[in-house]
């Protein structure tokens, strides 16, 4: 259950025309510690509860468990997070054999555009598109359970 991505900025929307998915995502954080968070997220009709430990000290692998819950729930839960609602789309893309998540972010963290891909080891080599950007992986700036607590707009 260890994950291991990278995150980067986004330079431009080219990517909207390569995907092939486009999805609304709201979330909100149970708790944000360091050493763990619990999220809970409405993804389109579904919900989500997911909890992440902390991250190795190159940002690029974490402890992740996830399990589905009604989208009911999931609205129940989001009244009880810590303030700081989370609200974006994401776009998917392929290129080549990896998937992009592009997630677009709006509210107080509007302006703020960054791309995830996840991968199968930490030195796995995979193409950058022309619109990814600067690498932010461990920036923990951008990891959104603190984007919960100072928004992209704040900065």
């Amino acid at each position: 259950m260890t994950e291991i991505e990278r995150k980067f900025l986004v330079i431009s929307d080219a990517y909207k025309s390569e995907a092939f998915s486009k999805t609304k995502l709201i979330q909100g954080f149970l708790n944000t510690h360091k050493e763990r968070t619990v999220r809970v997220r409405i993804k389109g009709d579904s919900g989500f509860l997911t909890v992440k430990g902390e991250s190795s000290k190159d940002g690029l692998t974490r402890f992740e468990w996830e399990t589905q819950i009604t989208a009911e729930d999931a609205k129940e839960l989001l009244n009880l997070c810590e303030p700081g609602i989370i609200d974006k789309i994401r776009y998917e893309v392929k290129v080549k054999n990896h998937i992009f998540e592009i997630d677009e972010f709006f509210g107080e963290n509007e302006g703020l555009v960054m791309a995830e891909i996840e991968l199968s080891g930490k030195n796995e080599i995979f193409e950058k598109p022309d619109w990814l950007g600067e690498e932010v992986t461990g920036n923990l700036k951008y990891y959104n359970s603190q984007l919960s607590k100072k928004p992209f707009k704040s900065w």
